[in-house]
């Protein structure tokens, strides 16, 4: 007997932000790679202290989750007897995964699929070309998208994924339209294989998959709104929250949701020798100058995005966000914890690289009307 719940492979699983949104839908994640390995332990103990169930087909990481190895030799027909194993417990199987973006970011390396991480991305669309998932998810920088040598990249792989048989949609998203308190814009490419469409018997499908539809905000309004200006960094001071504006979008907002001073992540947090100086000449809100931004309590934050010299500092207090402060941005439950051994660096890198949590979830409940699933089945993270 096959189970209505989809199956889902998790690609470049990073701490497994998309992974969860999914799961907190009724998904069930069988299969989970990551070529990163303490991004692999953090992902293991998040789910461990949230109870969750391990995946069937296990954890791939390190070398073995190197996933070039999986279009060809022994590694690549492991794979697809996988998923043909998992077909027959399994009426939908599905892929998901972000392959690491820093070469199509402008803010990045920006050296496109020549680069190493951009080699990635090829090699993700010849798996799932090679072992034909019901449906796939593909989620990436916008950089990809609007830069015109990545975006002809881009064409291409949807070229090869139009051959091998896929129905494709795509649409440039923002964190901020799904309740997430950031300006984050991200690329995703959805699509639905032939014999996916035939067997959920949907004749129209162009116009099923509705993008629109788990959308809470609008983006061009929310971003031309009103929102506090900047104004003098004064530590630990109060300042009540304005009457104009959508405090759910806010970062103290969250900050006071997540209690974050209280998380198990809250002492996490860089602390230079020196700098400090220049960290309180940074106004609340001035998040202008490329490397020190200082967020404003009452607005949203800029893109989670904590490296290449990026530095977003606490509204009133004299310090950079803590890992608590920057999962809140991220939307993630209160009780998702990073391990305390895990480095700052890598803690960091990971949240930055993640796929907002109500942004997946948003994503997810999409895909449960596209396949005509009852929503009612789905269930939230444990507490």
């Amino acid at each position: 007997m096959t189970s209505d719940r989809p199956a889902i492979l998790s690609f470049f699983a990073g701490a497994g932000f998309l992974d969860l949104g999914f799961e907190a839908h009724g998904f069930n994640i069988v299969y989970v790679n990551e070529i990163f390995s303490p991004f692999m332990a953090s992902y293991r103990y998040s789910r461990e202290l949230l109870k969750l169930p391990l995946p069937e087909y296990g954890y791939h990481h390190g070398e073995a989750g190197d996933v070039s190895q999986l279009v060809e030799g022994v590694q690549a027909q492991r794979l697809l007897e996988l998923v043909h194993d998992c077909r027959k417990s399994h009426q939908i199987v599905g892929f998901i995964g972000g392959p690491p973006c820093p070469d199509f970011s402008i803010g990045g390396k920006n050296k496109g699929y020549l680069g190493d991480n951009g080699k990635l991305s090829s090699i993700y669309i010849q798996i799932i070309c090679q072992n034909l998932p019901d449906f796939f998810l593909f989620e990436n920088v916008k950089g990809l998208w609007k830069t015109k040598k990545h975006r002809i990249f881009f064409e291409s792989l949807k070229r090869r994924l139009e051959q091998a048989g896929y129905f494709l949609t795509e649409r440039l998203i923002n964190a901020i339209e799904y309740g997430v308190p950031q300006d984050r814009a991200r690329i995703i490419l959805v699509g639905f294989h032939n014999h996916c469409i035939k067997k959920i018997e949907r004749k129209h499908y162009q116009n099923i998959f509705d993008w629109q539809k788990q959308i809470i905000y609008s983006q061009a309004k929310v971003l031309t709104d009103y929102w506090p200006r900047s104004q003098l960094f004064q530590e630990n001071s109060i300042l009540p929250c304005p009457d104009n504006i959508i405090q759910e979008l806010t970062v103290e907002f969250w900050f006071r949701k997540n209690n974050v001073l209280h998380h198990p992540n809250a002492e996490h947090y860089f602390q230079p020798k020196a700098g400090i100086q220049k960290f309180i000449t940074v106004n609340e809100g001035d998040d202008s100058k490329k490397s020190f931004k200082r967020l404003h309590r009452w607005r949203y934050s800029p893109t989670a995005c904590y490296g290449n010299n990026e530095v977003h500092l606490h509204p009133y207090k004299a310090r950079r966000i803590s890992v608590a402060e920057a999962l809140a941005i991220q939307s993630l439950p209160e009780n998702f914890v990073f391990p305390e051994q895990m480095s700052l660096t890598n803690m960091f890198k990971s949240i930055g690289n993640g796929v907002p949590y109500l942004v997946s979830k948003a994503l997810a409940k999409t895909m449960l009307d596209f396949f005509g699933i009852n929503s009612d089945k789905t269930f939230d993270l444990p507490q």
